[in-house]
């Protein structure tokens, strides 16, 4: 190959295309090597509803959104939790103060140069455990990227695609790497198997059958090769028990396959440090898709707060745990201690039409196309937006009844674990539903329904009217059965604040970067034990950008 690079980037995902973006803008020559095709350029970010975490943003400030940095940082802190601070949350806790100050004061404008826009409302994402001090969003940060996550990609490739055709950068696709090549200590390269062509659609699963070998060098090595998500083996290895309870036997994926951590187990070899294994973002929201592109596919449900929430036994989860979109570990906890890997909403056909959303670019065609026209006609249209009308009519885990007793019948057709007794369910339900008979309420579930339509976009296009669960003027009936849903990994490759991956001793490994979600987002685990949504795109970002510019220094 005659194109010497004077950096690798492993991975053509978010973080790779951002690390890319600014070598090539320092006028630097840029190897990316990526294990599959070209269609699957940006990763995993083009699944995504491209949302990302802005502090104290113009269009918090349109809509009556008090955030300040100091209120972020309480609120990210109190979610991380970081507890390991003399060892694996050294650097972790660093990026998140870093990051933190950048989403309040640069991160939107240095998107915005590039050319991204936002949608006008603002998402309430991880509204929280109930402590001031503790996990979740004081405020609405979630931005929605108008045209999710494929403009999101788009806004990186585009220039990264014109740096090829310029000549500064050059991608090997079908290329897996099997080992980082070290020399005196400092990485100096890699090598490993060139994979059978294979021109299979975004997202679908690749041959693995290797027709050769490779070997490249360049001056530093990048990796950027994505979380376990599809793992399910490494993630049950790594679940944390002694938390969250047993690893869930029945998984479903929220990535593709190809999301699979090799890169983790051969930097480690090279002398990178893993930390914070035991840190995994998981949903509780997931549900089996019903048009899969690739094995186990799942898709997570976006809810508003209304939804009632039943685990196995059907027994109420308690607390803001029990509250849909509030505190995914919290809930992940109840779920998990009944023995069981799966739990239940039961809503009306009101709440669906207002409060589901489907997590993903191709379940949102109307953002995703930027149709405006499109966009005003599904969303305020009767009837649920139509990917999650076809979930109900095809989904496998929905149940559609005219009554309660109906309802339950069908929920115990597809239920995995014990049956549901009728009358457990209709009497915490009419105890819920008596707490919409005035403006005063006891339930941690119903105020936040009245707190949340306090937010002027959350009650205009999230939240649901208030109304019994059991009005029939409101029905039909809905049921849905929750799976576990595999995402994310908040723990990985130790680095800091350049994004240098460093080694067991602390210090860094020469010639070797890592970023995105393969080192926690950002110094191996950069939101501790919880997420607050919009931040996994974003920590991509900040630590790609780091990267690319701590090696255009170079």
């Amino acid at each position: 190959m005659s194109f010497t690079p004077d950096v690798i980037v492993v991975g053509a995902g978010l973080a790779g295309l951002v690390a890319t973006h600014e070598l090539a803008q320092a006028g630097k020559r840029v190897l990316v090597v990526e294990q599959e095709n070209r269609n699957n350029l940006g990763g995993q970010a083009f699944w995504s509803l491209g949302g990302l975490f802005f502090v104290d943003s113009p269009e918090q400030r349109r809509t009556g959104i008090k955030d300040s940095a100091a209120l972020a940082m309480q609120d990210w802190f109190g979610s991380a939790a970081f507890d390991r601070l003399q060892d694996e949350d050294l650097w972790a806790r660093r990026w998140a103060k870093a990051y933190v100050t950048w989403a309040a004061e640069g991160k939107r404008d240095y998107l915005r140069r590039l050319g991204h826009r936002v949608m006008p409302m603002v998402g309430w994402a991880e509204r929280g455990s109930g402590s001031a001090t503790g996990h979740g969003n004081s405020v609405p940060r979630f931005h929605l990227t108008w045209g999710t996550g494929p403009r999101l990609v788009d806004t990186f490739a585009e220039p990264v695609l014109k740096a090829e055709t310029g000549g500064l950068v050059q991608f090997a696709f079908r290329h897996q790497v099997d080992d980082l090549i070290v020399e005196k200590g400092a990485v100096v390269g890699i090598r490993g198997s060139v994979l059978a062509p294979d021109d299979s659609e975004r997202g679908v699963k690749s041959s693995r059958t290797v027709v050769g070998e490779f070997e490249h060098r360049g001056g530093a090595v990048v990796v950027t090769s994505g979380g376990i998500g599809h793992n399910h083996a490494l993630m049950r290895a790594n679940w944390p028990t002694d938390r969250l309870g047993e690893a869930p036997d029945h998984l479903i994926s929220g990535v593709p396959a190809h999301v699979d951590g090799r890169m983790l187990q051969i930097t480690e070899r090279a002398g990178g440090r893993i930390v914070n294994r035991d840190r995994l973002w998981s949903y509780t929201e997931g549900i089996t898709n019903w048009d899969p592109i690739w094995p186990d596919h799942g898709i997570r449900i976006l809810p508003g707060p209304s939804s009632m929430w039943f685990d196995a036994n059907g027994q109420r989860l308690t607390g803001m745990s029990g509250v849909p979109g509030a505190d995914t570990n919290g809930a992940m906890k109840q779920i998990l201690a009944t023995g069981h890997d799966y739990s239940w909403f039961v809503l009306t056909q009101s709440i669906i039409e207002k409060e589901f959303a489907l997590s993903g670019s191709e379940q949102n065609p109307d953002l995703t196309g930027r149709d405006i026209k499109f966009l005003i006609k599904s969303r305020l249209a009767k009837g649920a937006p139509g990917p999650v009308e076809k979930f109900k009519q095809h989904g496998v885990d929905f149940v559609v009844a005219p009554s309660l007793d109906d309802l339950v019948l069908g929920m115990n057709e597809i239920a995995r674990g014990p049956k549901l007794d009728p009358t457990l369910l209709e009497r915490q339900i009419v105890a819920r539903d008596r707490e919409f008979d005035n403006p005063f309420t006891k339930d941690v579930q119903v105020m936040a329904i009245h707190n949340a339509r306090r937010s002027r976009m959350d009650k205009i296009v999230r939240v649901a009217k208030p109304h019994r669960i059991l009005d029939p003027a409101h029905g039909p009936l809905i049921a849905v059965r929750l799976n576990v849903l595999s995402r994310k990994t908040l723990g990985g490759l130790q680095t800091n604040l350049e994004s240098q991956v460093l080694g067991e001793d602390g210090l860094p490994v020469p010639g070797l970067y890592a970023a995105g979600e393969v080192a926690g987002f950002g110094g191996g685990g950069v939101h501790g034990y919880n997420a607050l949504e919009g931040t996994f795109l974003g920590g991509c970002i900040f630590s790609g950008r780091a990267a690319g510019r701590a090696l255009a220094r170079s």
